[in-house]
């Protein structure tokens, strides 16, 4: 009988369970690693595939009061109105930008080159944002030493440009194409810009190559009205076109200069390179569109060389249009860059980028959140059943009285710790399912104990 008092009516023991409507943390289990996975992701694809763009970048460009100087100081005025800040470096020219731009101790971003001088220059890593103006070449010459070729100045002395200027190297192509090679009869002088011009005006050369990667414009008109001085017509430009692929042949109509005075007297054949917005590869797209843009509000209309609209232009030479101007000369600039400020336009092409992580791996992972979450608070109670199970069979084994006084005691602690339960509402029914269970193995030991009184 004293077995008999300890037992407890199960069915009188009041639930001490807490009903929640939704249990956090499980909750925060289930959703927290993939919260953290896409936060992963969003930072990944925020940083590494799309980094911001820097607000400084540098250009190299020519000698002081040369045309890719002046070029530059243009494009300067056009970015800072877009919050960006372009620092302008001086050089040689051409080939002095072509070596800044290829070696990658050299802090710099762009550059202006023009056609014909990247022979012995590695530029693999290099890309044409586009052409972006003619660069003629102009033979200055004294009438008192006349020719009609290059050949013609065979013996004589001419300048060819300082050491790191375009005009050197194409000085150095032509010349050769006209057996005419550094070492002859030929004094083939390393002046250019201003010193050239007044040695050619005092008569100390005989000839004088000026181009706009290393002259000034002023120096050049200077010499068109300077007396005992001409412009050399190129009457071979168009064979010059066909053997050297960067060569265009341009001309300059009669009187073009001045139609009173006829200048120049004559039509002016003329031949030479583009200037292209030279890249490294890792320029970033933002910036690439913005310099593009400034080369077109610079270069887009109408000079003595070009048409409006002809330039800027991608014209694929020796460098590959990048992927990024090839791009944006057939689409233009992207949505938000055209109804946005430029660092907002920027701000907001690269939150689009957080929402793919969103979509592939948030959106996804949400639909396994509610199985997930099912799954844990089911197997907070499914646990127990196990428990119960091997209760039940020791019951039903005829144990000892001191075994029943034990078996008691883990029924007993079973039912405090599901009584204990924070469970949410909508698993009250399995909660209940799980309390009638215990009540039934505790009948099962409570009909155990009148089997053995019985007997």
């Amino acid at each position: 009988m004293e077995e008999k008092k300890q037992f407890r009516n199960f069915a009188a023991v009041r639930p001490m369970a807490r009903f929640v409507g939704v249990s956090v943390r499980d909750l925060m289990v289930t959703v927290g690693p993939l919260v953290l996975l896409t936060l992963v992701a969003i930072w990944a694809a925020y940083w590494l595939l799309r980094p911001a763009p820097p607000n400084t970048i540098t250009i190299t460009s020519g000698p002081e009061g040369s045309n890719f100087l002046v070029t530059a100081q243009k494009y300067q005025k056009i970015l800072a109105r877009n919050g960006v800040k372009l620092k302008i470096l001086t050089s040689g020219g051409s080939l002095d930008n072509l070596r800044r731009l290829s070696d990658p101790k050299f802090q710099v971003d762009v550059g202006f080159v023009q056609g014909g001088v990247t022979q012995g220059v590695n530029i693999d890593k290099l890309v044409s944002l586009g052409s972006v103006f003619h660069v003629p070449m102009l033979v200055y010459y004294r009438t008192d030493a006349p020719v009609q070729l290059l050949s013609g100045f065979t013996g004589k002395r001419i300048a060819i440009g300082l050491p790191g200027s375009g005009t050197r190297v194409l000085a150095l192509t032509v010349l050769k194409a006209n057996g005419i090679e550094p070492g002859g009869a030929t004094q083939l002088v390393d002046l250019g810009g201003e010193a050239a011009s007044q040695a050619l005006i005092d008569g100390t050369v005989d000839a004088a190559f000026l181009m706009g990667d290393s002259a000034t414009p002023a120096v050049m008109r200077k010499l068109l009205w300077t007396p005992g001085i001409r412009l050399l017509n190129f009457p071979q430009a168009p064979g010059f076109a066909r053997r050297y692929q960067y060569l265009e042949k341009l001309d300059l109509p009669m009187g073009v200069f001045d139609f009173g005075k006829n200048m120049p007297p004559e039509d002016i054949h003329l031949m030479g390179p583009t200037a292209e917005l030279v890249a490294r590869s890792d320029l970033h797209p933002a910036l690439s569109d913005l310099l593009i843009e400034a080369a077109r509000e610079v270069h887009g209309k109408a000079t003595l060389m070009q048409k409006a609209g002809d330039f800027p232009a991608p014209l694929e030479h020796e460098f590959p249009i990048s992927a990024d101007a090839k791009r944006y000369y057939n689409s233009g600039k992207s949505f938000f860059y055209r109804v946005l400020p430029f660092w907002l336009a920027t701000l907001a092409d690269r939150l689009i980028v957080v929402v793919i992580p969103i979509v592939v791996v948030l959106i996804p992972g949400l639909k396994l959140v509610p199985a997930v979450y099912s799954w844990r608070i089911k197997s907070r109670i499914y646990r127990w059943y196990g428990n119960l199970i091997a209760l039940e069979r020791s019951i039903l084994a005829n144990p000892s009285v001191e075994e029943r006084a034990a078996l008691l005691k883990r029924l007993d602690d079973i039912e405090a710790e599901v009584n204990k339960m924070k469970m949410p509402l909508a698993y009250a029914e399995q909660f209940y399912v799980l309390r009638d269970h215990i009540k039934f193995v505790g009948d099962r030991y409570r009909e155990g104990l009148k089997g053995t009184a019985s007997g």
